[in-house]
């Protein structure tokens, strides 16, 4: 397949450049992975297509503050670091710019002198080790000095450093935020846990994959960066319950969806694990593990937006994502939610319709009587008149509905 297949286009006032005041109040595009039945909710409402007996996976780990301004030792030229992966209490694989004048030797200083480093070499596309010395607790320094690396489409830094990781990240780690567990707060997890759906906590360490656009015209010859990941014991068996017991995975946000499907056996039992993986999930994968994403919306033609394709179907997606923009969501990592899964006979997809709420259902059977856009279906937003029905049908539909005319005469 080729990049450009999952191109879609996006008014950058739709990107959300800060987070908002209540995590929950997100709005969550619900589709049916399969039919493409679209409806519009908040995230609050997330606990609705939960049930009980499901396991809810999220990724704990923790956004440091990893973005340095510094200088350059002996030019006071300004310098930029970003930590990616810790080597040892001392070394860290980074990110430096201007990288042309950064090479083996040199040094560099943060807080007037407060940071100190060198950079010891320089490895694969570029990047380098830099051993650090500093006096004092290391966490500490960096939480002092550093920013939070927040995305380059976001213009600004944020107030509240909290504000870009999730209300459980305990294991520091990631140099970007896994943003679809932005949306939970403290108070709709311990809903979930009374409705009896279990948690289950895994680690991804986010790391440079997430900053890396896909530069191949095919997508297969993608290459992706290798992230640290960690299954413990008791995790692994709330998964596997779950399973065990008919009942359903979901995964908060796609490194929790790269983590199951990266750890899980070829039968998708979850075994105690970790390592590295640079799995790339796009259309013709198969999933193993997971059941059910939730996640945010992604750039275009990322490998984001080709993960969720394998996991519905491109043209679900990028229908989507236009009836997304159509209707004004916020985009990206403090932007709205999505929720996909298998919802044919799911109870939250009402036969009566609450005049409250906002629906809209997307129909894309193949034998489809009508079309809108040339896609087989129609789309209806709710609220309806008091005397207005639904007119959608399949051509089964209007074929047994004739039938019904026909013997009634």
């Amino acid at each position: 397949m080729e990049t450009k297949d999952f191109y879609y286009d996006l008014p950058e006032e739709l990107i959300a450049q800060d987070p908002l005041e209540k995590r929950s109040d997100s709005r969550l595009l619900v589709m049916d992975r399969f039919t493409g039945e679209i409806n519009h909710r908040h995230f609050y409402n997330i606990i609705d297509y939960l049930h009980k007996g499901d396991c809810l996976v999220i990724n704990d780990t923790k956004v440091i503050p990893a973005r340095l301004h510094g200088e350059k030792s002996g030019t006071g030229a300004h310098v930029e670091v970003l930590l990616l992966r810790r080597l040892s209490t001392t070394d860290w694989e980074c990110l430096v710019k201007p990288g042309k004048k950064l090479r083996n030797g040199a040094r560099v200083e943060f807080g007037e002198g407060l940071l100190k480093g060198e950079i010891i070499d320089t490895i694969d596309d570029g990047n380098r080790i830099i051993r650090f010395e500093f006096e004092g607790i290391w966490e500490e320094v960096l939480d002092r000095l550093g920013e939070m690396p927040i995305p380059p489409y976001i213009h600004h830094q944020l107030k509240e450093k909290a504000r870009y990781n999730t209300v459980y990240a305990k294991n520091d780690g990631s140099a970007a935020a896994p943003t679809a567990g932005l949306h939970w707060t403290e108070e709709l997890l311990e809903a979930v846990k009374e409705k009896g759906v279990e948690i289950a906590h895994i680690t991804l360490h986010v790391g440079l994959g997430t900053f890396r656009p896909v530069k191949a015209d095919k997508i297969e010859e993608h290459h992706m960066h290798s992230e640290y990941y960690i299954v413990e014991q008791s995790e692994a068996d709330k998964i596997n319950r779950a399973h065990a017991e008919g009942h359903r995975v979901i995964c908060t946000g796609t490194t929790s969806c790269r983590t199951v499907e990266s750890a899980a056996l070829p039968d998708g039992t979850m075994p105690a694990t970790s390592g590295w993986t640079d799995i790339f999930i796009y259309p013709g994968y198969q999933f193993k593990c997971m059941d059910a994403l939730i996640t945010n919306f992604h750039l275009p033609e990322s490998t984001l937006v080709m993960l969720v394709s394998a996991f519905t179907k491109r043209e679900h997606v990028l229908r989507a994502y236009k009836v997304a923009v159509r209707e004004k969501y916020r985009f990206f990592s403090f932007g709205d939610a999505c929720f996909f899964a298998d919802l044919r006979n799911d109870a939250q997809l009402p036969a009566e319709l609450d005049p409250n709420r906002n629906h809209e259902f997307t129909f894309l059977p193949e034998d489809a009587v009508a079309e809108v856009e040339g896609i087989p279906g129609k789309s209806y937003s709710w609220p309806l008149a008091a005397d207005e029905t639904p007119l959608w049908k399949t051509a089964d539909d209007a074929a047994d509905a004739d039938d019904s005319k026909e013997n009634a005469r």
